[in-house]
This record gives structure tokens, sequence and C-alpha cells, in this order.
């Protein structure tokens, strides 16, 4: 599911598949993405880039279109993949830099940037 909150610059998107479930927050007005992958119990977080990363306006429609046209290729797609390297637990200036939707999401868990 996804939900886009237009006035907080933020979209929420649930992904409920058993071990492959996530909650990822795509934070525009701070500028990143955090995803919560239940299954490592760890928290991804990366920068956005404004060329590869859809802009708020754009992502609802994008959704949309996906779902209601699933058999029709869009080169709209997003990936990333994650490598893991060294972790850390969120610090105060990490909060103040990722923002408190992210903060909320990450709290306690292993941060891999």
């Amino acid at each position: 599911t996804m939900t886009i909150h237009s006035e907080e610059h933020i979209v929420d998107v649930h992904v409920r598949s058993g071990v492959y479930s996530s909650d990822t927050i795509f934070d525009y007005t701070h500028g990143y993405i955090a995803t919560r992958l239940f299954s490592r119990n760890a928290c991804f977080i990366m920068k956005i880039k404004k060329e590869l990363i859809p802009k708020l306006q754009e992502i609802g429609r994008l959704a949309f279109e996906r779902e209601t046209m699933k058999d029709v290729y869009s080169p709209n797609n997003v990936w990333a993949e994650f490598q893991a390297g060294s972790s850390r637990l969120g610090r105060l200036k990490d909060w103040i830099l990722y923002g408190k939707h992210i903060e909320k999401l990450c709290t306690g868990l292993p941060l891999y940037q």
C-alpha cells in the first residue's frame, strides 16, 4: 500500500509479503529514503537523487498507472541495491538530518547508508 502525505512531502510504502515485508519512507523535505526490512531487522537510508527518483507529484500517478495497467511496460521503475557495510545506531544529529518520519521508522535499528 502507498500513502502520500502531500502537505508533509512524505510517501509511505508498505509491502506485506511474508519474509520480504518492508516499510519505506520517501521524505522529500529532508531528501532521504529509508527502507526497513523486517527480515533483516535493519534500516537502509539513501539520499534522493532527483534525476532517478520520481517527484512527489508524479509518484501517485506512477503507482496508479502501474496498478491499472499492469501489462504495460513503464521505464519509470525504481530499484535500489543495498550492499552490507558498517552500521551504527542513529544519533541525535542523524535524526535532525533524516527527519522525524525516518526516525520513527528506524529508531533502535542498525542504520546502513
